[in-house]
C-alpha cells in the first residue's frame, strides 16, 4: 500500500537515515521504534507527506485514504465534538455540509435540486447517513459519553480533546492510519478499547509509541531506526527486543559455531511465535514468523542503562502502617480515610486516573506533607528511597556537574567510582561534567534512578518513573524492579511494567477512597471490567 524507495534525509549534510527501502502492506500493523532523536516522528511525517525527504520517494496506491492523528488540540475549537470526529473524512464532511445547505435553502432552484441529489447519492455511497452514529460509537468507546458529543471543542478539557482527535483519526475506515504516541494521556479503558479496535482494523497501521504493552498487543512488524538505517522485522516489540539481545550475545561469543547460532535462533523463533496474545494477532504473527530466516534477525546498536537496586539490609516484619489518613487540597477531598499495611514481599502498583491522590499519598509517606487526620508509621528496619514525579527541586538552580551531584548521595566519594557508575547509566566521557541544571528530562530521570540505587533502601517509592524515558531505559528499569528483593510502591501507566513487577494494586476513586486488591494488575483489570458489567 505504501512503497518507500531509496529514501534518505539529511540535515546540514549529516544523514539522519539513508537508503531506506520498505513496503507497508494492508492488514499489518507497524510499530516504529528507535532511540530518542533517531527520527521516529520525522520518518512518520515523511510517510504522511508532511515532510519532504532529501532523496528517494514514498509511493502510495491511488484512491487510498490516509488518516493521521493530529496533535494540535486547538485546531477544531470552533466545531462540535461530533463534527470534529466526522472531519476525519474531510470529503464526507464537506459533501454533507454542502448537501444540507442546499436542502435548507428557501428558494431552491432546479440546479440546486440536481446538485443536492448528486451530493446525496455520493453521501450515501460514502456511508454518510451512518456517520453520526459511527462517530458516536467511537467516542463512547474511548470514554466520551453522548452528553459531550454536541459540545464545542473549545469547552472540552485537554484529556478529552486528545480522545476526540484520536476518534477523528479512527473515523471512516481509512485505508492507512498513522499515529504518533496515540496512548499518551489515555486511561486504561480507552487504551484497551483502542487495542481491540486496531486488532479488528483491516487497513494499514503505522504507529510511534513508547507503550510496550500496546506495541506488543497490536504490532505484526517492528520498524527499527538504528545505525542511520531503517529496517523492518516481523513480530512485536518483545520479539524484537529479545531477539536483538540474543543476537548481541551471540556476536559477543564468536567461539560458537555458526550451526549452533542458527539452532539457538530458530528455537527462539519457534518459542516466540506461539506466545500468548490475542488469538487473531497470534495466528497472523505465527504465519509471518514461519517465513522468518535467521539472517533477518536484528542486531542493534542500542545502549541500555544498567538499573540494579541492592538493599543494604532486609526489611523486618513491620514495614508500613497507614491508618485513617485523609487529606483535602484546595477544598477537594484527595484522600478519604485511607488505611493499609505493607507486608513482606509486597510490590504495590498505584493505578487509575487519580494521579493527585497517588502523589499526595507518596508525599505523606515521605513526610513531605502532613495528613489532615490519620497516622503513618514506618517499621524501624524500613529505609525508603523516593522517586518524585516532579524532580525539579533536585536540579533547578543547582550549580553542580553530574559527578559532584551524584557524590552527594554516595558513600564512596571517589571520582573513578562515580564516573564508572554514571557510565553504566549512559553518561560517558565529558558528559559527566555537564551541569545538572541543563540535563534533558530523560537524563534527569537516569540521575534520580542512580540516586535511588546508591541509597541501599529496602522500600522503593516511585511516582511515574517512566516519564521522559526511552524504550531502552524503560526496559532496563523494568528488569531492575523485577529483580530487586525489597518492597515497592510504584505509580505508573506502563502496563507491562506494573504487570510484571507488582502483586498488589491500589486504585483511588475520584473522591479519594482506596481500592486495595492483592492480585496482579491484569487480574485487577478483569475484576473491574466484570464489576462494571
Amino acid at each position: 500500500m505504501i512503497t518507500v524507495s531509496n529514501l534518505s534525509l539529511s540535515y546540514s549534510g549529516t544523514p539522519l537515515f539513508s537508503d531506506v527501502n520498505l513496503q507497508f502492506l494492508r492488514g499489518n500493523c507497524y510499530g516504529i521504534i528507535g532511540a530518542n532523536g533517531a527520527g521516529k516522528s520525522t520518518f512518520l511525517k515523511i510517510l504522511s507527506g508532511e515532510l519532504e525527504s532529501t532523496t528517494g520517494s514514498v509511493d502510495i496506491l491511488p484512491n487510498v485514504r490516509m488518516s493521521i492523528l493530529k496533535q494540535d488540540q486547538f485546531m477544531f475549537d470552533e466545531y462540535t465534538v461530533l463534527d470534529t470526529v466526522i472531519m476525519g473524512n474531510r470529503h464526507l464532511y464537506d459533501v454533507g455540509k454542502e448537501m444540507n445547505a442546499l436542502y435548507e435553502k428557501e428558494d431552491m432552484t432546479d440546479e440546486d435540486g440536481i446538485r443536492a441529489s448528486e451530493l446525496a447519492e455520493e453521501y450515501a455511497e460514502m456511508g454518510g447517513w451512518e456517520a453520526e452514529s459511527d462517530a458516536s460509537r467511537i467516542l463512547q468507546g474511548l470514554g466520551i459519553p453522548t452528553e459531550y458529543h454536541y459540545e464545542l471543542m473549545a469547552n472540552m478539557d485537554g484529556r478529552l480533546k486528545v480522545k476526540v482527535l484520536l476518534a477523528q483519526a479512527l473515523f471512516g475506515n481509512p485505508d492507512i492510519l498513522m499515529m504518533d504516541e496515540p496512548t499518551n494521556n489515555l486511561d486504561i479503558n480507552a487504551i484497551n478499547w483502542l487495542e481491540d479496535f486496531l486488532l479488528d482494523f483491516d487497513g494499514t497501521v503505522i504507529v510511534v509509541s513508547h507503550d510496550r504493552h500496546f506495541l506488543n498487543t497490536i504490532c505484526t512488524h517492528i520498524v527499527d531506526i538504528d545505525y542511520n538505517k531503517i529496517k523492518m522485522y516481523v513480530g512485536n516489540y518483545d520479539f524484537w527486543y529479545e531477539s536483538s539481545q540474543l543476537v548481541q550475545n551471540l556476536i559477543k561469543n564468536q567461539n560458537k559455531r555458526n550451526e549452533e547460532k542458527i539452532k539457538e535462533l530458530q528455537s527462539f523463533i519457534a518459542r516466540f511465535s506461539a506466545n500468548k496474545s490475542k488469538s487473531k494477532q497470534a495466528t497472523a504473527r505465527r504465519k509471518l514468523l514461519d517465513k522468518l530466516t535467521v539472517e533477518e534477525m536484528p542486531a542493534s546498536s542500542r545502549r541500555y542503562p544498567w538499573v540494579g537496586f541492592k538493599p543494604d539490609r532486609e526489611v523486618g516484619k513491620d514495614i508500613l502502617f497507614v491508618s485513617d489518613v485523609s487529606k483535602t487540597i484546595d477544598g477537594v477531598k484527595v484522600l478519604d480515610h485511607v488505611s493499609f499495611s505493607v507486608e513482606h514481599d509486597d510490590k504495590i502498583a498505584l493505578v487509575g486516573d487519580n494521579e493527585l491522590a497517588q502523589t499526595t499519598l507518596f508525599k505523606i509517606l515521605m513526610g513531605e506533607m502532613e495528613p489532615d487526620e490519620g497516622t503513618v508509621k514506618w517499621g524501624v528496619t524500613a529505609s525508603q528511597s523516593y522517586f518524585p514525579k516532579d524532580n525539579s527541586a533536585y536540579f533547578n538552580g543547582i550549580d553542580l556537574n553530574l559527578v559532584d551531584w551524584l557524590r552527594q548521595y554516595s558513600e564512596n566519594k571517589d571520582e573513578t567510582y562515580l564516573r564508572g557508575f554514571l557510565g553504566r547509566m549512559l553518561f560517558s566521557g565529558e558528559d559527566v561534567y555537564k551541569p545538572v541544571k541543563v540535563l534533558s528530562g530523560g537524563e534527569k530521570v537516569r540521575c534520580m534512578l542512580s540516586r535511588m540505587m546508591l541509597s541501599g533502601a529496602n522500600v522503593l517509592l516511585l511516582d511515574q518513573p517512566t516519564n521522559h524515558l526511552d524504550l531502552e531505559s524503560i526496559a532496563a528499569l523494568n528488569n531492575g524492579l523485577m529483580d530487586v528483593k525489597c518492597n515497592i510502591l510504584l505509580a505508573s501507566h506502563d502496563h507491562q511494567m506494573i504487570s510484571s513487577v507488582c502483586n498488589r494494586v491500589f486504585d483511588f476513586t475520584g473522591d479519594g477512597k482506596l481500592i486495595d486488591r492483592k492480585t496482579s494488575y491484569d487480574d485487577y483489570l478483569t475484576y473491574i471490567t466484570e464489576n462494571k458489567e
